[in-house]
Parts: structure tokens; C-alpha cells; sequence
């Protein structure tokens, strides 16, 4: 990014913010950026490397700079991943922000997605194999975790796709997470919902415990079971009696 230009660059004690854009936008992103982190803290104290974030000029301009085919981040108002391309514990891993999403959202809106990428920094989920369910749900979470939104409006999409075809069978798929993937905002609150059920059911420390064991590579169905003493097929039945109860 500091190729493109000059750039305008917030520091605080944990955050680093670079912005190829006007001094407002700056402003904005690195308010978001400083109020992300103690968000993550508060479910992931042991976090303490901080957080960088990249803002280019336009999605076009995200898409050189990652590397990406014209159109794969259109719709993502964030993404966080290496600023090297390695993956590799070492790897610098940043938030690069697309303008054209993000600078459309709400103050709300924005906060909740740099919270989210401030989660997958913490988690270093940008190398994770883990079901993607389990990483993008737990990152909406933490960040909407201490949001004063009431769940219907949190989860529109979902109750939305719910009440037209009613729940899904299954926890969204690898393939229901494309960026390119119609109705991507329903499979996220999906995801977060079943993260969101799992601490309901089984508290938050519980949940973070479930994180780190599929992330170490256990099995979702033995994590399950260790937290919450339920198979897959039986939390997904709770899943999906709760997408139905919001949805009536």
C-alpha cells in the first residue's frame, strides 16, 4: 500500500492504521481500529500483538494489492490475512479494509466489521483450517457480543431466507462463505447465531475452549460434545429450532 502514495498514518499503543485516503476517512478507521481492540481483550485477553490495517483507495485498488481477480471482494467490507502471502506463525497479518463496502456502513456497522477482523488477527484465523462456520461465527461474537441490537435486526437476512424457505438442514458449508456467494450476509449471521447458541448454552469460556480445540484439530462433533455433551446432528436440531423460533 505505501507503494501507491502518500498515505495517512494514526498510531496508538496497539494499533497501526494506513490509509490511502482523505484525513476524515483516516479519523474514522482508526477510531474503529483503537475501539476493536479492547472489544477482542475482553474475550481474548491473552491477545497483545495489536493491530495494523491497510486502507486502499477503492476495491480495485484491495484487489492489486492482495493480489485478487477483479470482483472477489465486492461485496467484503474487510479481510484479514498475511501482508506477505506466507502462513506462517510469523507472518505479519493485517486488516485491509475496502473503502467502497466499508465507508457505506453505519458507525455501528463499521465497528462490528473491524472487530470481527480484529478477532481473526487475535486468532491468527488467516490460517486456520477449521469450518468456517466455527471462525467467521465466533468472530461475529466478539464483536457483536457488547452491541445494544436486538437479534432480529442482527440477524435479518437469515430470518428473512428462513421465513421464505425455511432453516437450513445444515451448518453453512465452505462453499456458502464465497465472496462472490448470493445471500453471504444471511450464512454469516447463521454461523454467528450457532456461535452465539453454544455460549448461551454452554457459557463464553465454554465457547472460546471449543474455538481453540477445533482450531487445534479436534473434531467439531468431540468438541461438541466435550462442551456441551451434543453431537453435530443434535446441536444442529438446536440450531435450526432456534433460526425457526426467531423466523415465527
Amino acid at each position: 500500500l505505501w507503494m501507491s502514495g502518500p498515505l495517512q498514518v494514526h498510531r496508538t499503543a496497539h494499533t497501526l492504521v494506513l490509509v490511502d485516503g482523505s484525513a476524515r476517512e483516516a479519523r474514522v478507521v482508526a477510531r474503529h481500529a483503537a475501539a476493536a481492540v479492547p472489544v477482542v481483550r475482553r474475550v481474548l485477553p491473552q491477545w497483545r500483538r495489536g493491530l495494523v490495517v491497510e486502507v486502499p483507495a477503492s476495491v480495485d485498488a484491495l484487489e492489486r494489492t492482495l493480489d485478487a481477480d477483479p470482483g472477489t471482494y465486492d461485496q467484503i467490507a474487510a479481510v484479514t490475512t498475511s501482508a506477505d502471502g506466507q502462513l506462517t506463525p510469523e507472518a505479519p497479518v493485517h486488516v485491509f479494509v475496502n473503502p467502497d463496502v466499508y465507508g457505506g456502513l453505519r458507525s455501528t456497522g463499521a465497528q462490528v466489521v473491524m472487530s470481527h477482523e480484529a478477532t481473526h488477527v487475535a486468532t491468527e484465523a488467516f490460517r486456520s483450517t477449521m469450518p468456517l462456520w466455527v471462525v467467521e461465527g465466533f468472530a461475529d461474537y466478539v464483536a457483536l457480543r457488547d452491541v445494544d441490537l436486538p437479534v432480529a435486526r442482527s440477524a435479518a437476512q437469515i430470518i428473512a431466507e428462513v421465513r421464505k424457505d425455511g432453516a437450513p438442514r445444515s451448518l453453512p458449508s465452505a462453499e456458502e462463505f464465497g465472496t462472490r456467494t448470493p445471500d453471504l450476509g444471511a450464512t454469516y449471521e447463521s454461523a454467528w447465531l450457532a456461535n452465539r447458541l453454544l455460549a448461551r448454552d454452554g457459557g463464553q469460556a465454554a465457547l472460546v475452549r471449543f474455538y481453540r480445540d477445533v482450531d487445534g484439530g479436534m473434531a467439531v462433533g468431540r468438541a461438541l460434545r466435550t462442551e456441551l455433551g451434543l453431537g453435530v446432528a443434535a446441536f444442529t436440531q438446536q440450531w435450526r429450532g432456534l433460526l425457526q423460533d426467531l423466523a415465527s
